[in-house]
C-alpha cells in the first residue's frame, strides 16, 4: 500500500520494496511545468478521437519540457504502434520501462512493436517479456504473440506451447485458435489448421480474422473455391483487411483472373504504402499482360523495398527473402540474388546449401569462421588430439567453454594424456564446473605428479574451493618437484593463508617476491595478507607495486576496488571496478560479476544489470554468471527469471560446495525448494556434516512440507551445536511450520536466551506480534533500551506501530531509526505518510527526501503526489499519481488518491475508474471507507 510500506512481518512486502527502488530513472519531481500536463491531457483527447498524428504532435511538446513524463511515453509509444512507426514505437515504450512503468501497460504493445520490426527471438529471450507477474489477460495477449513470434523463428514446439497456454488461460476465446493456423500450416498439419481455423470462425463468426485465417488453411490445402469464400467473408467484415485482399489477389492470378486481381490490388494501393507482395503480383499481371516495362519496374520497387529491410528482419521472412532473391533474379541480378536465397535455404535445415570458404574465414581473422573450419576438420579427422586441443582453445576464447569440453572429452575417450586431462579440467573451470574440473586435475596429477600444469591448476582450484588443506598439500608437493619457481610460491602463499598459517602465507610470498620481483601475483598475495589484518594503506602500497608492474591488471584493478570500498570511497572504488572489467579479455566475466556484487551491495539495481549482461557477453555458460544474473532478477522481483538463471547454474556448478551453497539459498529465496533440495543434496555428498548447508537443507524441508525430515536436521544441528541458538531456531521454524505456535514462540525464547542476537530477538518478535502486539512492542523496546543501535529492530518496532495506529509512537521510531539509516527510503516515506496524517506541513518535504533516494519506487512517487495535493498542489499532484499509477497499477492506494485528485478537478468519468480500481485492488483501511464515500457521490 502507497501509505505504509511495512517490512514486517510480511516477507513479500519486503521484497517488493527492494523490486521498487530502481535506481538510475530520473523524474521530474521537483518543478512541473503546467503546459506538459496540459498537452498530454489534449494528446489523449485526441487519441481517443483516433487523431494519432495530431496526439504525437502535442506528446512531442510535452516531452520538449520534460523528457521524463512517464505517461507521456506510454501513450506516445501507443499512438506511434497504431501508426505503424514499429520502431518509435520502441523507443518510447523502452524510455517508458526505463522510467519505471509496470510492465503489464506496455509488455504487449512492446511486443508488436518488435515483431513488427522483424525482431521475433527478443519477444522470446529478452527478459521484458517474462510471463511471471503479468496479469492473466495481458499473459494471454502475451502468449499469442510469442506464438507467432516462435513460428517466424521455425520453433513449432514453443509456437504451440505458447498457444497452448494461453488457450488454458482462456480458450472460449477465438484468438488461440486464429494464432494456431499459421503454426499448422508452417508444420504442415494442414488438417489441425482448418480444424483451428473452423473452431475460431465458430467462436467468433463475426471476426475478419477468424475467417482469413480459415482462408489461409483452406488456401494451402488446397481448396481455392472455399478459401475465396473465407476471404470474401473476411473483407465483408472489414473491406480494409489488406492481407485479405492480397491472398485473395494471388488465388485470383492464379487463376488467371487478373481483371479481378488489380481491382484488389487497386484498393490495397488506396491504403497507403508499399507491400512487395502487392508489387510482385503488379509485375505478374503486367508479365502476363505483355508490358514488360511495367513489370521491370515494379520487381525495381521490389527490390528497393526488401534491400532497405534489416537482415534481422529477413532472417525470420522466408517469404520476403524469396520475393527479394525472385525479384533480383528476374531483373537479371544474380549476384544480389544469392544471398536472400542462400537465406530461404539457411531457414530449411533439410535444404542443401553452399559450402564455406573456410581459408576466407582464416585470412579474415574471424574466430567464428577458425572454429568453424576446425570443427569440419575434426570431424573429418577424429583421432588428431592437437587439433582438438586447438579446436577446444579456440571456444574457449570465445567463451564456449561447454563446446570446449564436449570436444575434449570426445578426444579422451581415443588416448587419456595428461595434458588433454589439464586442457579438459581448463575448459571445465571456464565454464564453472569446478567439481569436474578438480576430478581431471587430479587425474592429471596422480599419472604424473612432477606435470607443473596439472599440479599448479589442481592446487590452484583447492584454493577457490576454499580446501586449504588440500591444496597446501598439492602446492608444497608441487614446490619439492620445481623449486625456486616464484609462481610456485605465490601459490603456496594463498593455500596457507587459507589454511590459517598467515605467517607461513607471509614467508613464502615474499620468498617469491624475492625470487621474482616483477610477479603481481606474489605483491597481490601481500596485499590481502594487509587487508586480512586491516592494514589498508599498507595493502595499497602492495597494489600500486602491482599496477606499475601491469596497469591493466584485473585482480590488481578489483583488491584496489575492495580496499576504496573498505575506506568509504564508493566512487573510486566503481572507478576501479569498471576499469577493470573494461580492461579484461573477452572471455573473463570476474570484474563484471565484482561490479554486479558492488552495484547489488548499494541497490543499483539497473547498473547491476548492465554488469550482468558484460558478464553474459565474456562467459555465457558460467555459473558465476548465472547466479548474477539471478541475484539481479531477485532483486528486481524477477522470481521467474531468477528461477531460470539458478537452473542453468546449478548445472553447471558440478559439485563446488560454496557455489551449489549460494545457488540453494537463492532458490529458496525464489521459491524453488525443489531445486534448492537438489542442489544442497550434491553438496552434501560432497560435505555431509556442513551446519550452513543443514540449515539451508532445513529450510527447503519446510518449504516443500517435509517437516519430519526437517525436524530430524534441525535436530542434528542442534546435537553438533547445543551452544548455539540456530538449532533451536530451526525447530522454531519446523514448529511454525506445522501450526504449532506456542511451541514456535518457546523455541525462539530458548535460541534467543543463547544467542542474544537482532536475527534471535526477530524471531521472537515474528512469533508474538500476531497474537500479542502490545507485548511484541515492548519486548522490541526493552532490546532497544539497551541496544539503541539496532536499525532492524527500530524497523520492526515501527512498522507496528504505524499498523497499529499509534503515529506519534510509530514518528518516534521513524525518526529514530532515520538517525542510523538517514537515506532509508521506506522510513523517509512512512515518516512523510504519518506527516500527511498528521497534517504536518513538513509532509511534503519529508516526501520528495524520500523521492530523492529513490526516485522510481512507486509508491513513494505516489507519496509525495498526495502530499503535493494536501499542499494545494494539485497540478503536480496529478502528475506524480499518474506515473505512479503506470508503475505499480496494482497499489490501491495510488489508485485512490489519483481517483481524489481526478474528483477534484471534475473529472468523474476517470475518478469513478481509479477509484473502482482502488477498491478491487484493496486499499488500505484508512482510505477504503472514503473511497467508497467518494465512489457514491460521484454516482
Amino acid at each position: 500500500m502507497t501509505a505504509v510500506k511495512s517490512r514486517f512481518p510480511t516477507p513479500a512486502l519486503r521484497a517488493l520494496a527492494l523490486a521498487a527502488l530502481v535506481a538510475g530513472a530520473p523524474l521530474a519531481h521537483a518543478a512541473v511545468d503546467t503546459r506538459a500536463s496540459r498537452y498530454y491531457e489534449d494528446a489523449l483527447a485526441r487519441y481517443e478521437k483516433k487523431d494519432l498524428a495530431g496526439a504525437i504532435i502535442q506528446l512531442k511538446n510535452a516531452l520538449q519540457i520534460d523528457k521524463n513524463l512517464l505517461p507521456v511515453q506510454v501513450l506516445l509509444g501507443r499512438a506511434l504502434l497504431d501508426s505503424g512507426d514499429v520502431v518509435q514505437a520502441e523507443v518510447a515504450f523502452s524510455e517508458a520501462l526505463r522510467l519505471g512503468v509496470n510492465r503489464a501497460e506496455v509488455v504487449v504493445p512492446l511486443a508488436q512493436a518488435l515483431v513488427g520490426q522483424g525482431k521475433p527471438d527478443a519477444v522470446l529471450n529478452d527478459h521484458r517479456f517474462a510471463l511471471d507477474g503479468l496479469p492473466r489477460t495481458t499473459q494471454y495477449r502475451l502468449l499469442l504473440l510469442r506464438a507467432g513470434a516462435a513460428a517466424e523463428m521455425a520453433d513449432m514446439r514453443t509456437a504451440l506451447k505458447a498457444v497452448d497456454d494461453a488457450r488454458a488461460i482462456d480458450a472460449t476465446d477465438a484468438g488461440s485458435w486464429i494464432a494456431e493456423v499459421p503454426i499448422r500450416i508452417r508444420s504442415r498439419q494442414l488438417r489441425e489448421a482448418l480444424a483451428a481455423a473452423d473452431r475460431a470462425v465458430a467462436l467468433a463468426p463475426r471476426l475478419a480474422d477468424a475467417h482469413y485465417a480459415r482462408g489461409e488453411a483452406l488456401h494451402v490445402v488446397p481448396d481455392l473455391r472455399a478459401a475465396l469464400a473465407s476471404y470474401d467473408k473476411a473483407i465483408e467484415l472489414d473491406p480494409g483487411y489488406v492481407a485479405a485482399r492480397v491472398a485473395r489477389a494471388g488465388i485470383y492470378v492464379d487463376q488467371n483472373r487478373l481483371d479481378a486481381a488489380q481491382r484488389d490490388i487497386a484498393e490495397v494501393d488506396k491504403s497507403g504504402g508499399a507491400d512487395p507482395r502487392v508489387l510482385f503480383l503488379k509485375a505478374v499481371v503486367a508479365e502476363r499482360q505483355g508490358r514488360a516495362a511495367d513489370a521491370r519496374a515494379a520487381l525495381n520497387e521490389v527490390t528497393a523495398l526488401v534491400d532497405r529491410v534489416p537482415s534481422q528482419f529477413l532472417r525470420y521472412r522466408p517469404q520476403t527473402q524469396m520475393l527479394g532473391g525472385l525479384a533480383h533474379y528476374g531483373l537479371g541480378q544474380r549476384e544480389k540474388a544469392r544471398p536472400y536465397l542462400e537465406g530461404v535455404l539457411r531457414s530449411h535445415p533439410g535444404s542443401p546449401v553452399a559450402k564455406v570458404l573456410a581459408s576466407l574465414y582464416i585470412a579474415d581473422r574471424n574466430p567464428d569462421g577458425a572454429i568453424d573450419v576446425l570443427g569440419k576438420y575434426t570431424r573429418a579427422n577424429p583421432g588428431d588430439a592437437q587439433a582438438l586441443v586447438l579446436l577446444a582453445s579456440a571456444h574457449m576464447a570465445q567463451g564456449r567453454h561447454g563446446r570446449a569440453t564436449q570436444i575434449l572429452q570426445d578426444a579422451l575417450k581415443q588416448a587419456d594424456q595428461p595434458q588433454l586431462r589439464t586442457a579438459l579440467g581448463l575448459s571445465l573451470v571456464g565454464g564453472a564446473r569446478f567439481g569436474d574440473a578438480i576430478k581431471e586435475f587430479e587425474a592429471a596429477f596422480a599419472k604424473d605428479p612432477k606435470s607443473l600444469p596439472a599440479g599448479y591448476a589442481l592446487a590452484s582450484m583447492y584454493v577457490y574451493a576454499g580446501q586449504g588443506r588440500p591444496a597446501v598439500r598439492v602446492a608444497e608437493a608441487v614446490n619439492k618437484a620445481h623449486p625456486g619457481n616464484a609462481g610456485v610460491l605465490a601459490l603456496l602463499g594463498s593455500a596457507r593463508r587459507l589454511a590459517g598459517d598467515s605467517a607461513g602465507a607471509r614467508s613464502a610470498l615474499q620468498a617469491a617476491v624475492e625470487t621474482d620481483a616483477s610477479l603481481v601475483a606474489a605483491h597481490l598475495g601481500l596485499a590481502r595478507l594487509e587487508i586480512d589484518a586491516g592494514a589498508l594503506p599498507r595493502a595499497r602500497e602492495h597494489l600500486d607495486r602491482a599496477l606499475k608492474l601491469d596497469a591493466n591488471n584485473t585482480q590488481a584493478l578489483m583488491t584496489l576496488a575492495e580496499v576504496a570500498e573498505r575506506a568509504g570511497q564508493l566512487a573510486d572504488a566503481q572507478r576501479w571496478l569498471t576499469r577493470a572489467d573494461e580492461v579484461a579479455g573477452p572471455s573473463s566475466a570476474a570484474p563484471a560479476l565484482a561490479l554486479v556484487d558492488f552495484h547489488l551491495r548499494h541497490r543499483q539495481l539497473d547498473a547491476a544489470r548492465e554488469a550482468v549482461a558484460s558478464a553474459i557477453g565474456k562467459a555465457p555458460e558460467a555459473a558465476p554468471t548465472s547466479l548474477a544474473a539471478a541475484r539481479v532478477a531477485l532483486a528486481r522481483g524477477e522470481a521467474a527469471a531468477a528461477r531460470s538463471h539458478l537452473q542453468r547454474a546449478a548445472t553447471s556448478a558440478g559439485y563446488n560446495v560454496p557455489l551449489l551453497r549460494q545457488i540453494a539459498a537463492l532458490q529458496l529465496q525464489a521459491g524453488a525448494p525443489q531445486a534448492a533440495a537438489h542442489s544442497l543434496d550434491k553438496a552434501l555428498d560432497e560435505r555431509p556434516d556442513d551446519i550452513p548447508l543443514l540449515v539451508l537443507r532445513t529450510a527447503a524441508d519446510i518449504q516443500l512440507g517435509n517437516l519430519a525430515a526437517a525436524e530430524q536436521r534441525a535436530r542434528r544441528v542442534l546435537a553438533s551445536q547445543p551452544r548455539s541458538g540456530l538449532g533451536h531456531a530451526l525447530l522454531g521454524d519446523v514448529a511454525a511450520a506445522r501450526g504449532q505456535r506456542d511451541a514456535a514462540l518457546a523455541a525462539y525464547r530458548q535460541s534467543h536466551e543463547l544467542e542474544r542476537s537482532s536475527a534471535s530477538l526477530m524471531r521472537v518478535f515474528a512469533a508474538m506480534a500476531p497474537r500479542d502486539t502490545a507485548g511484541a512492542m515492548r519486548l522490541a523496546e526493552q532490546w532497544l533500551a539497551s541496544h539503541p543501535g539496532d536499525a532492524v529492530v527500530w524497523r520492526a518496532l515501527a512498522d507496528t506501530q504505524i499498523n497499529a495506529g499509534q503515529l506519534a509512537a510509530a514518528r518516534r521510531s521513524y525518526e529514530a531509526l532515520l538517525k542510523l539509516r538517514p537515506d532509508d527510503a521506506d522510513a523517509i516515506n512512512n515518516l512523510a505518510n504519518i506527516l500527511v496524517q498528521q497534517n504536518d506541513p513538513g509532509a511534503l518535504p519529508m516526501a520528495e527526501r524520500a523521492l530523492a533516494v529513490a526516485p522510481a519506487a512507486p509508491h513513494i512517487v505516489g507519496t509525495v503526489g498526495w502530499a503535493a495535493f494536501k499542499a494545494g498542489q494539485t497540478d503536480r499532484a496529478l502528475q506524480l499519481l499518474r506515473d505512479a499509477r503506470l508503475r505499480d497499477p496494482s497499489n490501491g492506494d495510488t489508485r485512490f488518491f489519483l481517483g481524489s485528485v481526478l474528483a477534484s478537478l471534475g473529472r468523474d468519468a476517470e475518478a469513478r475508474e481509479e477509484l473502482n480500481a482502488a477498491l478491487a485492488a484493496g486499499t488500505g483501511s484508512q482510505h477504503r471507507a472514503k473511497a467508497q464515500q467518494l465512489l457514491a457521490r460521484l454516482k
